[in-house]
C-alpha cells in the first residue's frame, strides 16, 4: 500500500545517491540526512507498537555495513530514548564501519550483537536496516540466514518488520530480488519513491509505504531530471480532455475498432465500449460482412462498417475524421491482419493526424519481424501505442537469424527489468509500449516511463486488455499525447476495477469508469 499522496517522480537508486550529493552541495550535511531517516524509521516503529498495546516494547534492529545500517543506528537510539527495550546486530565488526554508519554507530551506547545472537523471539517488533536500494549482488552467507530468519518469524508471529528505505535484498532500480528479501510490514523510504518500490516483485516485499521528508530540497529534481514515474493524474492530468459546454461529438474524436470474423467478435465490441466511455465522441465497428448481423443485434451507441480487406480498410480511412484506429483484439492472427496493419500505418494524402492502438493479435501477426514494423511505424509519422503483455512481448521480438543481432537494444529487450525491456521496446520500434501486468509499465521512445500501480488482482480477467485498448484508443481519439493516453487509460482501467471490487468481468470495466471520471474532474476543477 502506498502513501496516499506522494510525488510522481521515483528516483533510481543512482539518482538518488545524486540526490543525496546535491543536498550536501546545498548545505545540508550528510549525518543531518542520516539523523532524520533514522528518526523517521523511529517514528513508524513507534507507532506500530503502539497500535500493540498489550505487548511490550522490545525491538531489535538488524544493521547492515553501510548508511542503510546507520540509520538503523540512528533509528536504535531513539527508540531507547524513548524507553523500549532496544537490541541491534551488525553484519560485520563495528570497527569497520565508515563514515556517517561509523558516526550514528558511536551515537549508540548499547551492546551490538552478531546477527545470530540478536533476539528475535523476545521482540514485538523488528527493523531491517541490511541492505538498500542500491544492492548490487545476490544475498548470501549470513545476510541471507537473518533475511529468512526474519521471514520466517513475522509469518509465524505475524509481528511487524520495519523496512528501511526498501525491504533488503530488493534492487531498488528494477524491483527484482536479489536472492531472498525480507518480507516487511512497513516500508519507510525517503524523498522520493524508487521503481523497486512498485514493479513485481519487489512490490509484493514492502508492506505499507512511508515517504519521509529529510531535507533534500526538491530543486535537485532539476538538475537529476528523472525519467521514471509514478502512473497518476499528477502525471497526465494536465492534458487529460475534458468536455466542454460548446463541444460537441465530432469535437471528441472518432474511433474505429477493427474485428475480427464471426466468431470472434466479443474482443471488438470490448474495444468499443472502452472507447466510448472513456470519451471518444463517436465509435464504429470495421467488421467482416459474416459478423455485421451480430454486432449489429449487440451494438447501439457503437456504429458498425463493413470491412473485409485491407482495401476496404483504406476506404474507411479516407475519412480523416476517423483520428485513431484500435487494432488487435479478436482481429485473427496472420497476414490479413499483418496488411491491415500495414494499411492503417500508410500515409494518407491529406497528411491528417491519425493514431493506432496495435493490441494483441496485431503485434503477434510481426512474431519475429518487430523491425519490419517499427519501419512502418516509423515511416508513418503517427502517434502508435503497442499495449502487448509479456507473452506477447517476447514473441515480437523474437528475433529471426540477424535481424535485431547489431540493434542498440537488444540485451535491454531481454533484460530481467521491466522498465528496461519496455524502453527498449519503445525506442526500437518508435512507439509508446505499454508492457502489461500487475506492474504495468508505459514507456515512449525517448526513455520516459511511467509505472502503474494498485491495479486489483480480479483484472487478471478475460477480455480487460481489450478494453484497455479500447479506452486509450478513446483518449486518443481526444488529442491526448500517446504516452499520457496509455498512462491515463492504465489508470483509468485499475480505477474502475477497484471502483467495481472482487467478481469483475471485462464487461464491467467500461460502466465503472463514470464514477472514476467524476472524482477525476471534481478533484481538478
Amino acid at each position: 500500500m502506498l502513501p496516499r499522496f506522494f510525488p510522481a517522480e521515483l528516483l533510481t537508486t543512482a539518482e538518488m545517491n545524486s540526490a543525496d550529493h546535491l543536498a550536501v552541495a546545498a548545505g545540508v550535511p550528510s549525518a543531518t540526512l542520516m539523523e532524520r531517516a533514522g528518526t523517521a524509521v523511529a517514528r513508524v516503529a513507534a507507532r506500530l507498537l503502539a497500535a500493540r498495546p498489550t505487548q511490550a516494547g522490545r525491538v531489535v534492529v538488524f544493521c547492515g555495513p553501510g548508511n542503510n545500517g546507520g540509520d538503523g543506528f540512528v533509528a536504535a537510539r531513539h527508540l531507547k530514548a524513548e524507553g523500549y527495550h532496544v537490541s541491534v546486530g551488525l553484519l560485520g565488526a563495528r570497527d569497520a564501519l565508515k563514515g556517517d554508519a561509523a558516526h550514528a554507530a558511536q551515537g549508540w551506547n548499547g551492546e551490538v550483537l552478531p546477527f545470530d545472537r540478536v533476539p528475535l523471539e523476545e521482540a514485538n517488533l523488528a527493523i531491517a536496516a541490511i541492505f538498500g536500494a542500491g544492492l548490487a549482488r545476490d544475498i548470501e552467507g549470513v545476510a541471507k540466514t537473518a533475511i529468512l530468519r526474519l521471514n520466517e518469524w513475522t509469518r509465524r508471529t505475524r509481528k511487524p518488520i520495519v523496512a528501511v528505505d526498501i525491504p533488503s535484498g530488493v534492487d531498488g532500480s528494477t524491483g527484482q530480488v536479489r536472492g531472498v528479501a525480507v518480507e516487511a510490514t512497513q516500508t519507510v523510504t525517503f524523498f522520493r519513491l524508487k521503481p523497486g518500490h512498485l514493479l513485481l516483485p519487489g512490490q509484493m516485499q514492502c508492506g505499507e509505504i512511508s515517504l519521509a521528508d529529510i531535507g533534500i530540497p526538491d530543486s535537485v529534481l532539476a538538475t537529476i531530471k528523472p525519467q521514471t514515474f509514478a502512473n497518476g493524474p499528477a502525471l497526465w492530468g494536465a492534458q487529460f480532455p475534458r468536455p466542454h459546454v460548446d463541444g460537441h461529438k465530432y469535437k471528441r474524436g472518432h474511433a474505429l475498432v477493427l474485428s475480427g470474423s464471426l466468431a470472434h467478435t466479443g474482443a471488438a465490441r470490448l474495444a468499443a465500449r472502452g472507447a466510448l466511455r472513456a470519451g471518444a465522441g463517436l465509435v464504429t465497428v470495421a467488421t467482416p460482412s459474416d459478423a455485421l448481423p451480430v454486432h449489429a443485434a449487440a451494438l447501439t451507441a457503437i456504429m458498425t462498417r463493413v470491412c473485409d480487406s485491407a482495401e476496404d480498410l483504406a476506404g474507411l480511412l479516407a475519412d480523416a475524421r476517423k483520428n485513431v484506429v484500435v487494432m488487435g483484439p479478436g482481429l485473427g492472427v496472420g497476414e490479413a491482419t499483418r496488411q491491415l496493419v500495414l494499411t492503417a500505418l500508410a500515409r494518407p494524402s491529406e497528411d491528417e493526424p491519425r493514431a493506432l492502438v496495435l493490441d494483441a493479435d496485431a503485434l503477434t501477426s510481426f512474431a519475429g519481424e518487430a523491425v519490419k514494423l517499427a519501419d512502418a511505424i516509423k515511416a508513418s509519422g503517427k502517434s502508435v501505442v503497442l499495449t502487448p503483455h509479456d507473452g506477447e512481448f517476447a514473441q515480437l521480438f523474437a528475433a529471426k537469424e540477424g535481424e535485431l543481432r547489431d540493434h542498440p537494444h537488444i540485451e535491454l529487450l531481454a533484460s530481467p527489468s521491466k522498465l528496461d525491456r519496455a524502453r527498449a521496446g519503445a525506442a526500437l520500434m518508435g512507439a509508446v509500449l505499454l508492457l502489461k501486468g500487475a506492474d504495468t509499465v508505459i514507456a515512449d521512445p525517448v526513455g520516459r516511463a511511467s509505472i502503474n500501480h494498485g491495479a486489483p488482482p480480479w483484472l487478471a480477467t478475460a477480455g480487460s486488455g481489450d478494453v484497455l485498448s479500447g479506452m486509450i484508443g478513446g483518449l486518443l481519439a481526444q488529442a491526448m499525447p500517446a504516452f499520457e493516453a496509455a498512462s491515463a487509460g492504465a489508470w483509468l482501467h485499475a480505477a474502475a476495477a477497484r471502483e467495481f471490487g472482487p467478481g469483475l468481468i471485462a464487461e464491467d470495466i467500461p460502466e465503472y469508469l463514470p464514477p472514476v471520471l467524476r472524482r477525476l474532474f471534481e478533484t481538478e476543477a
